[in-house]
């Protein structure tokens, strides 16, 4: 495993590959930020050189400071992102799964949008060249082939990512340099006094507001991509970035200053600062952008997802990993489910001039909450007092008056994300809450008062053996105690004898890639328990891991796993493995509020949709038996009833 401080290493190849991975939607912002900026109004001078200083001081205090010197200082063991950073800072206090579980939900909603706006804006490109073709339809057959390719994994494609980003930085800042040196003095526009004048005058500020933040919607990417390029390449990398975005926006100003009193109708500056000769060119470099940015939101939804499922904040699902790349994963329940959102974001809005109405609210929302996480995490730092409560203060000013200014965008089609973004959110917390609540009602009892009896029924000979080696899984947290419903399976339910009873607990650590495990023998040779310590980011395949650590027990003699059967164990035959999963069954639940029966009704519901435990855990099913179990949630009703004599 590479060590996560040589990640943050400064490197040509790391550099070339933040370019490629980390930078699609921030880079390809300018396709649309002036677009969304002047709308339907006139082009004026002071609403081209005040949306040219928001812009800039938004890249500045947004992504600059708040994301590139201050969150990335959020590093847990290498990693990034909003999960990650819950990690770091759970411990601290219990509501801080709120702030996590919204901006995560936030980020996914975020990622149905960005697809489709991206691609949209760039294909648009073609109606300067080809008035009136239909570019939904283009648009919808490259979002279908986008999704298509996922299953196979994109390493192969995501060798080239970083040399097309670097043309498409380049051309940018070529674009911009060629119509600059037209108009030298648009440099003024960079005092934040023009960006004060337009705020303060202009009557559309708030609208003007919500367009100006779309130029920093990608800031959250530089932090959840952390793992993936380390952080002095980023760092490094953006300084690079942020100069080919601010000379492309100043081309841009330039340009719209030059037609001045008119309106911008179903022109895009973007493409106007393009010479006519290298429209066609120009077109396809930002279609590749698009795709690119698009293959980021993909590839971090499936990311956010996987976390999610191991700290239980979502169902179980199936989670494929195509290649041997790290971090390369396809989950296609999510995958089907962002294509059937994005399509549905191209039926709803059908052009990029609308989407951009709803685009921005959500990773509003999910800025908000990260700065919640990084306040509590930079205290937990033991950074001085005024300087957290600076930060807190000064970014929910800033991100609040964002998230005001998008508010306008709900009813133009914010509302959308909004939805998705609920949508995530309830199932969600359904699923952390229903685990509380079933928890609530696991009894656990004191193990040593069993050794003696499972130590006998191993060697009764008159029960007929179950199984050489019996293993379960347990959520008891310390060895000391275990499920009555575990020992409830093994000596009563129906008495299961084996040779070895293997108790089996996967605690999820809060840093990454962590894989460890301890064992203690409770009962020497017949009752072992297993202890692993898998980080968030870790696969959870018990089934090989539980394999690998007994084979490394019996290398070390520290247990026999040989059949006990004469005729076997004459041969030194391996005996039989069988794990048993308890499936605990909502039976009773009278006693439950109103709002935690509707939580158990919807737990249910996911429950179905989701993998089973023992396909979770990667089991083979070969070798499990799953048991269904009462998770009784009330006390049984007392019951009267009589007996009648018989004389």
């Amino acid at each position: 495993m590479v060590n996560h401080k040589d990640l943050h290493k400064f490197s040509a190849a790391g550099f070339l590959i933040s370019l490629g991975i980390i930078y699609g939607d921030i880079g390809t912002s300018p396709l649309y930020v002036f677009t969304a900026i002047v709308n339907s109004q006139p082009i004026s001078n002071i609403l081209i050189l005040g949306g040219m200083s928001c812009i800039f001081w938004t890249l500045t205090l947004q992504t600059t400071l708040k994301y590139v010197v201050i969150t990335l200082q959020a590093d847990n063991k290498g990693e990034g992102g909003i999960f990650s950073l819950f990690s770091l800072v759970r411990k601290k206090a219990r509501w801080l799964i709120v702030p996590a579980v919204v901006g995560g939900c936030a980020l996914l909603a975020d990622g149905i949008i960005t697809p489709p706006i991206t691609i949209s804006s760039a294909i648009q490109g073609l109606d300067i060249i080809y008035k009136g073709l239909p570019t939904i339809y283009i648009v919808v057959a490259i979002i279908t082939a986008l999704f298509l390719i996922q299953q196979f994994g994109t390493s192969v494609v995501g060798k080239a990512f970083g040399p097309i980003m670097v043309i498409w930085f380049t051309m940018m800042a070529v674009l911009g340099i060629s119509y600059i040196v037209q108009m030298p003095g648009i440099f003024k526009a960079l005092n934040p006094y023009y960006a004060y004048l337009l705020l303060a005058h202009n009557p559309n500020a708030f609208i003007i507001l919500g367009a100006v933040f779309l130029c920093t919607t990608g800031a959250e990417a530089l932090y959840s991509d952390l793992g993936h390029t380390g952080r002095e390449n980023i760092r490094v990398s953006w300084v690079y970035v942020k100069t080919c975005l601010v000379l492309n926006y100043l081309g841009q100003a330039v340009w719209l200053l030059q037609h001045e009193n008119l309106k911008l109708g179903v022109r895009n500056p973007f493409y106007e600062i393009m010479p006519s000769w290298f429209l066609i060119f120009g077109i396809g470099i930002a279609t590749m952008a698009a795709i690119i940015a698009s293959q980021a939101l993909i590839s971090g939804s499936f990311t956010l997802i996987s976390e999610a499922v191991r700290l239980n904040l979502w169902p179980k699902i199936k989670i494929n990993y195509p290649t041997n790349q790290k971090g390369q994963l396809y989950i296609p329940s999510v995958n089907w489910l962002l294509w059937a959102g994005c399509l549905t974001v191209v039926a709803i809005f059908r052009r990029s001039e609308r989407m951009e109405s709803a685009y921005g609210l959500s990773i509003t929302i999910a800025m908000l909450m990260t700065t919640i996480l990084v306040t509590v995490y930079l205290k937990r730092k033991k950074y001085p007092s005024y300087l957290v409560y600076t930060f807190f203060t000064v970014y929910v000013l800033i991100e609040g008056t964002f998230l005001a200014s998008n508010l306008a965008k709900f009813v133009h089609g914010g509302w959308f994300t909004v939805m998705i973004g609920f949508l995530l959110f309830s199932v969600m917390w359904t699923w952390h809450s229903a685990r509380k609540i079933r928890n609530r009602y696991i009894k656990f009892v004191e193990l040593s008062d069993y050794y003696e009896i499972i130590k006998e029924l191993s060697e009764d000979e008159s029960v007929p053996k179950f199984a050489s080696q019996l293993v379960y899984l347990t959520s008891a947290n310390f060895s000391s105690e275990i499920e009555s419903k575990i020992i409830y399976s093994i000596l009563q339910k129906q008495p299961k004898r084996a040779d070895i009873y293997w108790l089996v607990h996967v605690d999820v650590m809060d840093e990454p890639h962590v894989c460890d495990y301890k064992v203690e023998f409770l009962v020497p040779g017949k009752l072992i328990r297993i202890d692993f310590k898998l980080g968030f980011r870790v696969e959870q395949r018990i089934n090989i891991l539980f394999r690998k650590v007994v084979e490394d027990l019996v290398k070390n003699g520290e247990v026999d796993i040989t059949s006990k059967y004469i005729s076997l164990n004459r041969h030194k035959i391996v005996g039989d493995f069988r794990f048993i999963v308890l499936e605990k069954i909502l039976s009773r639940s009278h006693n439950l509020s109103f709002y935690e029966q509707f939580t158990m009704e919807y737990y249910l519901i996911l429950k179905e949709l989701s993998l089973s435990e023992e396909r979770g855990f990667g089991l083979d099913l070969s070798f499990v038996t799953v048991e269904k179990v009462p998770l009784l949630l009330a006390e049984a009703d007392p019951v009267n009833i009589k007996r009648i004599q018989i004389h």
